[in-house]
């Protein structure tokens, strides 16, 4: 476990960031922005739980927010240092857990009639901003992995964590019998 005696460093004074390995890369590098964009998301699903979610979520978003602690060090190590650095990262069991997630919360919540509008509960509506937070953090590492190899399953985790998230709002309204808002078409 890292252990920090001092938060500042001065060493990104100059713009720079240290990876994971050592190398020295922009700020504003696509890969520190993809792993800042997975600190965003943790940051907001904490706070969808300081929000008081029902106890099903409040359980299960903990561990998710340690798997996204995986997730950026997967992202913040270069491929061929992962070899060197024995780090945490996102493997199929981290997806095939939300896949399972996803089917015991959909079997609660049923099949969805119409597109559902973000809102409802105010923890259902922290989990849509998630929900959006996860897409770009999705969309990212695309691009990101369109330029350099990243972790075999940082993308498809991204992909079905956004969906789990989607299925956790509509279980807090349901939780909470906070009717869903609904698209209407007509207006």
């Amino acid at each position: 476990m890292p252990r920090l005696t001092r938060i500042y460093t001065r060493k990104g004074d100059d713009g720079t960031t240290g990876l994971g390995g050592g190398q020295r890369v922009a700020k504003d590098a696509l890969r520190v922005s993809t792993y800042g964009t997975v600190d965003e998301l943790n940051s907001v699903i904490g706070v969808a739980l300081a929000s008081g979610l029902v106890p099903r979520l409040a359980q299960t978003l903990p561990v998710i927010q340690n798997e996204l602690f995986h997730l950026g060090s997967d992202l913040c190590f270069l491929e061929d240092d992962k070899a060197t650095y024995r780090i945490p990262q996102i493997e199929p069991r981290h997806v095939e857990a939300l896949e399972t997630l996803m089917d015991e919360l959909n079997d609660v919540v049923g099949p969805i009639e119409n597109f559902v509008l973000p809102g409802g509960a105010p923890g259902a509506a922290h989990l849509h901003v998630a929900r959006t937070v996860c897409r770009r953090a999705e969309r990212e590492a695309i691009t990101l992995a369109h330029e350099e190899p990243v972790g075999a399953f940082v993308i498809p985790y991204l992909n079905r964590l956004s969906d789990a998230l989607f299925i956790m709002a509509r279980y807090e309204n349901h939780q909470r019998a906070v009717p869903e808002p609904i698209w209407n078409s007509q207006l």
